[in-house]
């Protein structure tokens, strides 16, 4: 089985599939622990869960009305009632899990997670304890892991059902070819396609791409959250939204407005405090300024956490001057699964940012981990079975080098795509879609602007297929080869991307949870339904 990034959601995919019974390897762009999951730019990550069975259907009724009704009931039903089983997963392995300090700092405001309207389970998930267990349980399972590859197309077999994936190996400039009876794609959301965001340099935003080409569908894709982040002293910094209500800024921001914006972290059109976003926004690069005024006493100990990490881990007083600004940070939307992961398309699954359903225009805080948790466990057990069941048409080994490549070529040229382009030519025309996303399709969002980002993805698409080179004479040399064929299957993959993210924002023409259309500022009750793209859908439009 082939599980395709190691954030948590890849990680326990790999954990459980291996348990089951499966051959895993385990494929990171990255290092190993890598993507949103463990990224830097903050303390860790918060995890909820229901307090109890009866507060099961509470949490699941709220993910819904948060997601102002784009979540699918089933998906959510499923998910709330995993999460404990998930949390006692990671205790048996040996994750420490932080744990509010006292049962009455458990019932402060500020651990009401974001959205939300009351306290639940809240558990602290620490990096470094993770990575250890984790680690070990990876090593204990025989688990194959390839660090610095990613992936760039998926094995098709003769039946339609996908039998594994071609990945580059960044490192080492070749490609591996991995036949796998089962593929979980688990590699992360749609920030690679912002100049400015919260996520590692790993998250590359082009799975999604793949899978559309494949036949995979792309839900709720317009809902993305727009998070507030440090520009300095420091940049890429998780700005923690409960400490708002002891912020001065300049120019001043009422104090009422920061109070209301201290609930929760992304940005949200649904509430009047989108106003603090707003003008966080509009102070473009440079960021808001910004400063403390703590009490000399009862600071929630949610707060403590945060200055004390600013202090102690990136030495950031809590007196100095901050400067923060709107970054791109974790998707709401992505692949369509069901609730064993499973995209529709035999062989393939999905799991954790990646995907779509489970969450909906707005996600309740503490449950982008929960996701890879719970549909981690639930696609690595679920691909694990199929996987047994699966016809064995399949070569037992892995192909790398020429061998790898030749095969794949011979792949691409059945299909018609014999297409490469130089590495230095995908660098720039990534840089160019990211201005042009991070211009358009972050906080606000007009007709105009979008119309604009759609006319220069589709430039991007022209320039890439004029300037790319046509393989099918074996006219690179092998240093180049792969890494030529790598560049054009990823920026075909994030241009595809980008070109339904967009189309699904223009389609949109409300302003509904994390999307927000300054020329249609409210919400539309004849609009409250999913938008799914796919490849004909978009190649029709």
């Amino acid at each position: 089985m082939l599980v395709i990034g190691a954030g948590i959601a890849g990680a326990c995919a790999a954990i459980e599939a291996a348990r089951s019974g499966a051959s895993v390897t385990l494929v990171s762009a990255g290092k190993l622990f890598s993507g949103s999951s463990f990224y830097p730019g903050t303390w860790g990550l918060g995890l909820i869960a229901p307090v109890d069975g009866s507060d099961e259907e509470d949490l699941a009724r709220t993910i819904c009305t948060v997601g102002c009704g784009m979540a699918s009931p089933s998906l959510v039903t499923t998910f709330v009632h995993d999460i404990p089983l998930g949390i006692t997963w990671l205790e048996r392995l040996g994750v420490t899990l932080r744990r509010p300090a006292s049962e009455a700092s458990a019932h402060e405001a500020a651990f009401i997670p974001c959205f939300d309207h009351k306290n639940r389970v809240w558990r602290g998930l620490v990096r470094e304890s993770m990575e250890e267990a984790f680690g070990c349980e990876i090593e204990r399972l025989d688990i194959r892991v390839l660090e610095h590859c990613e992936l760039i197309d998926l094995v098709d077999t003769p039946s339609g059902a996908i039998g594994g994936g071609v990945v580059y190996d960044r490192a080492h400039n070749g490609l591996h070819t991995v036949y796998a009876e089962a593929t979980i794609l688990a590699a992360g959301g749609t920030s690679g396609l912002f100049s400015r965001r919260l996520t590692s340099g790993d998250v590359l935003a082009s799975a999604h791409g793949i899978a559309l080409l494949h036949g995979a569908r792309l839900i709720n894709i317009e809902f993305m959250q727009m998070m507030p982040g440090l520009l300095s002293p420091k940049r890429g910094i998780v700005f923690n939204e409960k400490s708002f209500r002891y912020a001065r800024t300049t120019p001043q921001i009422p104090r009422e407005l920061l109070e209301a914006r201290s609930p929760y972290g992304p940005f949200t059109s649904r509430l009047a405090s989108r106003a603090v976003d707003l003008a966080v926004d509009a102070a473009g690069t440079e960021g808001l300024p910004l400063r403390y005024e703590f009490p000399r006493e009862d600071v929630p100990e949610f707060v403590q956490t945060f200055t004390s990490w600013l202090e102690e881990q990136q030495g950031i007083h809590p007196t100095d001057e901050l400067r923060i600004g709107m970054y791109a940070h974790a998707s709401n939307g992505g692949i369509a699964i069901d609730e064993a992961g499973s995209t529709g398309i035999p062989g393939l699954f999905a799991c954790g940012e990646v995907t779509g359903g489970m969450h909906g225009a707005d996600r309740i805080g503490g449950l982008s981990s929960a996701n890879g948790l719970v549909f981690g466990r639930r696609a690595g057990h679920a691909a694990a079975a199929y996987g047994g069941d699966a016809p064995r048409w399949l070569p037992a080994h892995v192909l790398s080098g020429v061998e790898a490549l030749a095969a794949w070529k011979a792949s691409r040229a059945e299909r018609g795509e014999m297409a490469a382009l130089d590495p230095s030519e995908a660098s720039s025309t990534l840089a160019r879609l990211r201005e042009a996303m991070s211009d358009a399709c972050m906080v606000v969002r007009t007709h105009e602007g979008l119309s604009r980002a759609a006319t220069t993805i589709q430039e991007l698409q022209e320039r890439v297929a004029s300037r790319a080179v046509h393989d099918d004479a074996n006219s690179l040399n092998d240093a180049a080869d792969a890494s030529w064929h790598a560049s054009y299957a990823r920026m075909r993959a994030q241009l595809l991307l980008a070109q339904a993210m967009v189309a699904s924002m223009l389609e949109r023409t409300e302003s509904r949870g994390a999307h927000y259309r300054a020329d249609f500022p409210t919400e539309d009750p004849t609009q409250a339904r999913p938008i799914v793209q796919s490849l004909e859908r978009l190649e029709h439009r």
